[in-house]
């Protein structure tokens, strides 16, 4: 790999880490520019049509999107950084749950460049009905930003069961992840593989993958006009080096980056208010974040762990046209797991639990049933 070297970081975490030099930062430096001025002239006709075509099919929603709060809750995770949690309590009043079981908790761990927002629909429908655990990965969203070593799958898993421990110690738990959040609960289940079946009773892996994802396959958000979506670890890396430069583009492409998170985001037209709320939780994730976890999604393989969740009712949820997470990954989890409920959404992109959150949420409901509590 001309230009760039491998940095191997401690064998606790076995992560690869690329250097660039700097006459290859500053390549890459100017091959991003150019490329901003190239892309603007390219497809300014269709961010206009884009526009009004999204524009004309904005709806109201009950509460604005991301609008949703609870009391502010704190875990430490490890390595003493703080996580950004909010819970919802189960109203006993409108809740319905057999005598001899207790509500599992649901805890929600959201994907990569994303924050607990991103589960506004879940949240609306099933507040009050069950108890709800929300928290934002680190780097993402309020909580701490992470030493760049620690930003890997494997901590995240460890992180996760800091927050069982924090926020559903005596609880039966459903876990729910999205795209990175699934293979976060893959990789609880490959460290506490004894949790599953006793303390976790059910889990949902929404547009997701246990291994084989290939970075450069998985579209990066956040790099100027979000066109560059086939970069190596190693340019990630000489970007990095540019921090400046790269925020200046997201800045000055901000109109391409909506109709890229549109193409990438969604399988189909949504309304307007769903690509600017995934646009805008993109946009807030520095770039050194994503360069962070980038080269960790080449390393992710978990398929042995999940073993762990064949002991629990498992819910598979992929939308047809998921360009992030394809749904192959989804359907190979699913070979591993037959007695699992397997939901192709045709039509549906990665960001499927926006997207068709009606379908999203009633399979989460048969879930929670399945696991031993009804949800009406």
């Amino acid at each position: 790999m001309s230009g760039f070297t491998k940095r191997h970081s401690t064998k606790r975490h076995g992560t690869k880490r690329y250097v660039a030099k700097p006459s290859v930062v500053k390549r890459y430096v100017g091959l991003a520019g150019t490329a901003i001025g190239v892309l603007a002239a390219g497809v300014a006709a269709r961010v206009l049509t884009e526009r009004k075509v999204v524009g004309r099919r904005r709806t109201a929603t009950i509460e604005p999107l991301g609008s949703l709060r609870a009391k502010p809750r704190v875990v430490v995770a490890d390595d003493s950084l703080e996580l950004y949690a909010e819970v919802d309590e189960l109203d006993v009043t409108a809740a319905v749950a057999t005598p001899s079981a207790r509500p599992p908790t649901l805890v929600f761990v959201h994907g990569h460049a994303l924050n607990l927002d991103c589960w506004h629909f879940q949240r609306a429908e099933l507040r009050g009905k069950v108890r709800m655990v929300f928290y934002d990965q680190r780097s993402h969203g309020r909580s701490g930003r992470s030493r760049p070593q620690q930003c890997t799958i494997d901590q995240l898993g460890r992180d996760l069961a800091a927050v069982l421990d924090e926020l559903a110690a005596d609880d039966p738990v459903v876990l729910v992840g999205h795209s990175m959040g699934g293979m976060t609960i893959v990789a609880l289940a490959d460290q506490r593989p004894e949790w599953f079946g006793s303390r976790v009773v059910g889990a949902a892996m929404i547009s997701t993958s246990a291994g084989g994802l290939k970075a450069g396959a998985l579209g990066l958000p956040g790099l100027p006009g979000r066109f560059a979506h086939k970069l190596s670890p190693a340019v990630v890396a000489a970007l990095a080096r540019a921090p400046r430069l790269v925020e200046t583009g997201r800045r000055v492409s901000a109109d391409l980056g909506v109709v890229v998170t549109r193409a990438y985001a969604f399988g189909g037209p949504v309304p307007g208010e769903y690509v600017d709320f995934v646009d805008e939780m993109l946009a807030a994730t520095p770039f050194g974040v994503i360069a962070d976890f980038y080269p960790g999604f080449d390393e992710y393989d978990k398929y042995p762990a999940l073993a762990a969740l064949s002991k629990i009712p498992t819910l598979l949820l992929c939308g047809g046209n998921d360009l992030v997470t394809p749904l192959s990954h989804s359907r190979r989890i699913a070979e591993q797991l037959p007695t699992a409920e397997f939901i192709e959404l045709a039509g549906a992109g990665h960001m499927v639990l926006l997207e068709r959150y009606g379908e999203v949420n009633a399979a989460l409901c048969r879930l929670v049933e399945r696991a031993g509590a009804p949800v009406e």
